[in-house]
């Protein structure tokens, strides 16, 4: 029997995560204390009358048999709902949303929906390294859009150019920005929507950080630009919302085309969420949304306090808009080797800058997904690492 694997999921890039969490692991069985800030893996649980809800309707013999092929109406008008009185976005609930297994899902099935062989998608570099998938498994080819610091990490269309614009089929973008921690502006937008109606290429916006807006300003959806629905659709998740990311609710929205074509897909992969997963969905979209406050305060409270400990260590960064702090790497080591540095001799995780892509290089993310008591032992252990060192300093 021969074994071997098609050649596209031989092209697949293997999650450097999950190596990075398995040696985590192992020095953790070993005894040793490791602060983990690599993961962007909610740490706090998911708030009460959510869980409430599941319980109730998982009792309801009704929930237990296949739901519709595309979703529960109900949840679908529960998003469009959310969008409407959030951002003063309209959609219809039941042409212009999808539900997904995980935003993570829909972010690699638009590139299978959308892009041929030799089609070109255009990739903000540094990225979440899960947009590559959807765009290798397509068999097309990535171009990259650099986020630069001193251009705010957003992408230069002008930079782009002719041939990459006349090939280019499908854009991603992400912000509140994963890894960089930055959120666009409304004129950036805008922009955005001129570039793609020019060049008839279809925008993927991952807005799953999107409901945690810090300093008492809520992140501008996509969505809110004239024209967007033309051109694009966006990614919303619950799991960072509402601490549910174990549940793998997700949607997109928008372009009634594009969701269209994402519902197809899914008839071959799925039949639609567990139908008590998504009227628990409901009650969290439709019930109280203090929890979503409260869990902004604790993770702006937890990067005020990093951010504070790794200044006085010596270590220069921007105040992070989301939940993740994207640091300079002092001197001229690779991100690779600096990180590696970090938890052999430190025990604190971090994530690599290249994990991200080329541009990724020269920073590390570390996530604010733990416990303060944590954090003040991460920094702690920073500035202990600088005066070893003298590489903060």
């Amino acid at each position: 029997m021969r074994t071997e694997t098609a050649r596209r999921l031989r092209d697949l890039p293997r999650s450097s995560f999950a190596t990075t969490v398995a040696r985590i692991d192992q020095m953790v069985a070993a005894g040793e204390d490791v602060v983990n800030l690599c993961q962007g893996n909610p740490d706090l649980p998911t708030p009460p009358h959510i869980v409430e809800a599941l319980r109730r309707e998982v009792l309801d013999p009704a929930t237990h048999r296949y739901g519709s092929f595309s979703g529960l109406l109900e949840l679908k008008a529960a998003i469009s709902d959310w969008y409407a009185a959030h951002h003063g976005v309209r959609l219809d609930p039941e042409t212009e949303v999808a539900i997904l297994f995980g935003a993570k899902a829909g972010l690699v099935e638009i590139s299978q929906c959308f892009l041929d062989p030799g089609d070109v998608c255009l990739m903000p570099d540094p990225a979440f390294p899960d947009y590559w998938a959807g765009v290798v498994l397509a068999r097309a080819d990535m171009r990259p859009l650099p986020l630069h610091r001193e251009n705010g990490f957003l992408p230069d269309y002008a930079e782009v150019d002719p041939a990459t614009r006349a090939q280019a089929r499908l854009m991603f973008l992400n912000y509140p920005n994963n890894p960089t921690s930055v959120t666009a502006p409304p004129d950036f937008y805008a922009e955005t929507v001129r570039f793609a109606a020019e060049h008839r290429v279809i925008v993927a916006s991952d807005f799953a950080y999107g409901a945690l807006g810090f300093d008492g300003e809520r992140p501008v959806s996509f969505l809110e630009t004239d024209g967007a629905k033309d051109v694009g659709v966006e990614f919303i998740s619950l799991s960072k919302m509402f601490n549910m990311a174990g549940w793998r609710v997700g949607a997109v929205v928008g372009n009634r085309d594009v969701v269209a074509a994402i519902n197809l897909l899914q008839e071959h992969y799925y039949v639609s969420l567990p139908p008590f997963i998504q009227r628990a969905a409901v009650a969290a979209l439709t019930g109280p949304q203090d929890c979503v406050d409260e869990l902004t305060a604790v993770y702006e409270r937890r990067r005020d306090l990093f951010v504070a400990g790794v200044r006085d260590a010596g270590w220069p960064v921007d105040v992070p808009r989301s939940i993740f702090a994207w640091l300079p790497i002092p001197g001229h080591q690779k991100s690779a080797e600096f990180a590696d540095d970090l938890l052999t001799r430190a025990r604190v995780a971090v994530a690599p800058g290249h994990w991200f892509g080329e541009h990724g290089e020269g920073y590390v993310r570390v996530s604010l997904l733990a416990p303060e008591e944590r954090l003040r032992e991460a920094v702690a252990r920073l500035a202990a690492f600088s005066r070893s060192t003298g590489d903060l300093l």
